[in-house]
């Protein structure tokens, strides 16, 4: 196992991927990845190849102890960050406490406009004697108290994991056993994520529907806003599902330097959460505005039509973002 975790660390500070160690050593890739997940073992003729290549000593590869001594002289000391066995295991332990109230936070940004809408729709009906302004007002006052309680759970939640966010900004470099470690979780957890991926999955193809019931039956509008509120809801709670698996998993990603936060994505990730956050905030910008503004009627039903426009953009964006991404690793 040590041996395992050596390989796959002086890989990583030498910037290179599997398939770029196997090129050079001439293996396959799927050789090197039994390697570093400890199924198989390099014979004596790799490991001489490993040790010029990383330019470290047969012993520093083959003996139990890691030994800085033995590093060879071509070999400078690593400038990265080492992340010990006692700080993996408190990162996951955060992660793991935080992912419902980090969920509950995201279900919670979802439907605050969904008091808003409903009001609107209620106030456009004319039975229950609200004004359109005080269905505006009420429904403006739950949806920012809503976004509040959010950004309170991001802000506290984002806190107690402050020390860490180095992982998915900086290369880094594990302490032996870390790797095993956070691969054994990720074993465990994953039968219980790929649950969690299928229900937010059929919570958000399913949470279409009340839309097309309310244009399928040619619904009036006030049926088509609350239609448009079924819809947030069920997408909220597909949101939820998302996550709270993804919070746990992708820490254990950020641990081992894979799927989105191996060291060539670091770099974009950032921007996507920082154009996400703009790009919801300018939707509820615009609904205000159409709403509440010079050319507005101040009946936020009428333009329930927004949020699903903004939906489905963006359900766009982050399909074509994907593609981007699966592109650039070929």
């Amino acid at each position: 196992m040590i041996l395992a975790d050596k390989i796959m660390n002086l890989r990583k500070k030498a910037g290179w991927s599997q398939d770029e160690l196997a090129s050079q050593l001439n293996v396959t890739r799927q050789s090197v990845s039994k390697w570093e997940g400890a199924q198989s073992v390099p014979d004596m003729d790799r490991i001489v190849q490993m040790s010029r290549l990383f330019g470290v000593t047969t012993d520093y590869l083959l003996k139990d102890e890691i030994e800085n001594e033995e590093l060879g002289s071509s070999e400078p000391e690593s400038a990265l960050r080492r992340v010990t066995m006692e700080e993996a295991s408190r990162y996951l332990t955060i992660r793991r406490a935080d992912a419902p109230r980090i969920a509950l936070a995201v279900l919670l940004c979802v439907v605050s406009p969904v008091v808003l809408i409903l009001m609107a729709c209620l106030c456009e009906s004319g039975r229950f004697g609200i004004s359109s302004n005080a269905g505006a007002g009420i429904g403006l006052c739950v949806m920012l108290c809503i976004v509040a309680v959010a950004v309170v759970l991001f802000i506290r939640t984002g806190h107690r994991a402050a020390d860490f966010e180095f992982l998915e900004k900086e290369a880094f470099e594990t302490e032996y056993g870390v790797a095993s470690m956070v691969k054994e979780r990720k074993k465990e957890f994953s039968e219980q994520h790929s649950r969690l991926n299928t229900l937010g999955t059929v919570l958000c193809i399913l949470s279409v529907l009340p839309i097309f019931a309310a244009l399928a039956f040619s619904l009036p509008d006030v049926w088509a806003g609350i239609g448009v509120c079924l819809l947030l809801l069920l997408a909220a709670f597909g949101c939820y599902a998302f996550v709270y698996g993804g919070v746990y998993y992708s820490a254990m990603d950020k641990l081992l330097e894979e799927g989105d936060y191996t060291r060539e994505k670091k770099k974009k990730s950032p921007v996507f959460a920082a154009v996400s956050t703009a790009y919801w905030l300018i939707v509820t910008a615009i609904f205000l505005y159409c709403t509440f503004g010079p050319n507005g009627n101040g009946q936020p039903g009428t333009l329930w039509y927004i949020w699903a426009v903004a939906g489905v953009l963006y359900g766009a964006i982050a399909a074509f973002r994907g593609v981007i991404l699966r592109s650039g690793k070929r």
